[in-house]
């Protein structure tokens, strides 16, 4: 099936909105949950409080927020490793994140994992992933074993526009739309590969128009809009899980932040920085939100300073929590049967 020409009409713009106002409200506190969270979780990196890599979720909110809306809770998602956005989203409690970057045993994955390694079996989330595009074969064993044990699970996979030039995109793809696997891909183009412009690497710089290797259903989405990409990720997964096989839908979105904490964005301009917050998604929820009367401003600001209160104590819980035992250190290493 070849790939949809892309969507450029916003849904939150249009006349008919499908959501009721707590999902507007639960969308909204989501999505500033997780910019407030890393936020805090920046000032805690510069204050030498959290260590090694911390990729940044700044501006992207959207995209985690609309999917896992879409999702059912026993769905698998695996992700890459700008993850906090995704556990966050799919549920978890802040101070575990919180905590599991301050590598302490009272963290998502008892201080061991870190920024880039957030999982959570009973959430089905099966982790951030440190290789560019290395998880997208898993995604495909993950599809593949709930296909063999006849689940009606879907499994969601995030990866950035980079991950679309590596083998393992056009392999773990091909295998899941040989199989007739359900899995949806979700590309989140942040236009940006840590400090290179995507049209300068990738000859097709459109990502959903890739699809057509493996002949299967794509479409490009205004990743901004929380509620695009709830409708679109809803569409391919239950098309998906019917037995449509895999999916792609190509996330059109922008990183507010740099790479990481040690990027000096000298790639990009201020100028373009700025001109992309004007999208901010937040922001244009929150617009939407009060504009189509889904809910009034007092709620909002109810709901800022709930956020607030919730990410404070996840930073006193992370800093008041023990390190990990030493005994630790070989815990864990080995699965069981």
């Amino acid at each position: 099936m070849a790939a949809t020409s892309p969507s450029r009409v916003s849904a939150s713009d249009t006349a008919g909105i499908d959501v009721t106002g707590a999902e507007a409200l639960d969308w909204f506190k989501k999505m500033s949950l997780i910019r407030r969270f890393e936020e805090r979780a920046e000032e805690a990196y510069g204050q030498g409080k959290i260590g090694g890599f911390l990729h940044l979720y700044i501006g992207e909110e959207a995209v985690a927020v609309g999917a896992m809306a879409a999702l059912r809770p026993d769905d698998d998602v695996i992700t890459h490793y700008r993850d906090h956005g995704y556990v966050l989203a799919r549920g978890v409690e802040p101070k575990r994140v919180m905590a599991e970057l301050y590598g302490k045993a009272t963290g998502l994955s008892k201080g061991k994992g870190g920024s880039m390694h957030m999982a959570d079996v009973k959430r089905h989330v099966w982790g951030g992933y440190a290789i560019v595009g290395g998880h997208i074969p898993l995604a495909t064993g993950l599809a593949l074993a709930n296909q063999y044990r006849k689940l009606p699970h879907v499994v969601a996979c995030f990866f950035g526009e980079g991950a679309t030039n590596i083998g393992t995109f056009f392999a773990g793809l091909n295998l899941a739309a040989v199989w007739k696997l359900a899995l949806v891909a979700i590309v989140e183009n942040n236009r940006y590969g840590m400090g290179t412009a995507f049209e300068r690497v990738s000859a097709v710089s459109d990502v959903y128009k890739k699809a057509c290797a493996f002949d299967i259903p794509a479409e490009q989405i205004d990743g901004n809009d929380v509620l695009a990409v709830r409708d679109a990720v809803h569409r391919m997964v239950e098309r998906s899980r019917a037995g449509g096989g895999p999916q792609l839908i190509e996330a059109m979105t922008y990183r507010f932040r740099g790479h990481s904490m040690g990027d000096p964005q000298r790639y990009r301009t201020k100028e373009e920085v700025e001109e992309a917050k004007a999208r901010d998604p937040i922001v244009r929820w929150r617009r939407t939100v009060l504009t189509s009367g889904l809910a009034a401003k007092t709620d909002l600001e109810k709901i800022r300073d709930e956020v607030e209160a919730e990410v404070e104590e996840a930073v006193r819980f992370a800093e008041n929590s023990p390190a990990p035992d030493p005994s630790e250190l070989c815990s864990d290493v080995l699965v069981s049967e």
